[in-house]
């Protein structure tokens, strides 16, 4: 199990158009921060062998970006990041705490269950990019921008049913499936349809606050990031079209529509 070279990979996969719209000087640091994002999705979905040693030794190069000299490359890419803007290291162990809950837990009871894990998995991300900005401190902010990432894991979730499963496991709540009578998963039906245009109602509430984050960043990082929420506004638009059904393919925008999206961010 080679990790450095594992490592290695997630440095080479494409940074985020939406991230694109950030000022020029900014965008190294939160490709540091997204393609250590990557890593620790790799780490914890796809490598083959002991994923919680693997997240071990993960956490074990953090900890050297805080005092020692970390080796794999994507960590000492990082590192530079972490100085300039001062981050905490709480939001990136605890994106290696979701990875290691992934191998552990399998599904979840209750909205309020996986909202919890939403807060390792996801909000995170949102508390670093606001830590680049230099914005947070700002409750109304961070608030906004937990939401926001929550409502676009939840977006990956209804898209990636089939995947998931594949795993083993299920992000979809069990008092949710019980409302919906829906015993399995593993097969279109009405009642997964059903359930999916619930959890999308959810996710739409959610990533209503990137309104609240662009009018408060305002201008171009106000764009920037209200772009996101807009992106996954625009995936769940992309899952009514294909009425719900994530077995055929996996519904996702088309790529003018992410444009028009991109415009509409920029007009506020």
């Amino acid at each position: 199990m080679d990790l450095p070279a594992v490592a290695s990979r997630a440095r080479t996969e494409n940074f985020p158009v939406a991230s694109l719209l950030f000022p020029r000087a900014l965008r190294p640091h939160l490709r540091a921060i997204y393609a250590y994002c990557r890593l620790v999705d790799i780490l914890g979905d796809e490598l083959e062998g002991d994923r919680l040693a693997a997240l071990d030794e993960l956490e074990r190069e953090l900890d050297a970006c805080y005092g020692g000299e970390p080796s794999w490359p994507v960590l000492r890419a990082l590192r530079p990041t972490i100085r300039a803007y001062d981050l905490p290291s709480e939001p990136l162990r605890r994106l290696i705490e979701a990875n290691r809950q992934d191998q552990q837990v399998a599904e979840y009871e209750t909205w309020e269950d996986l909202r919890g894990y939403c807060t390792r998995s996801a909000d995170p991300v949102g508390r670093l990019v606001l830590g680049v900005l230099g914005r947070s401190e700002e409750t109304l902010l961070v608030e906004a921008s937990d939401q926001v990432c929550t409502g676009l894991q939840l977006v990956n979730f209804l898209q990636d049913v089939p995947r998931d499963l594949a795993l083993g496991r299920i992000y979809l709540p069990e008092e949710d499936r019980r409302r919906f009578g829906l015993p399995r998963l593993d097969v279109p039906s009405v009642e997964l349809r059903s359930l999916l245009a619930f959890e999308a109602g959810r996710a739409r509430g959610l990533l209503d606050a990137g309104k609240t984050l662009q009018l408060h960043l305002g201008g171009r990082l106000g764009a920037a990031v209200g772009l996101f929420a807009r992106g996954g506004l625009a995936a769940l638009e992309a899952l009514e079209r294909a009425g719900y059904d994530v077995f055929r393919s996996r519904p996702r925008p088309s790529r003018v529509r992410l444009a028009r999206a991109a415009v509409a961010s920029l007009r506020g």
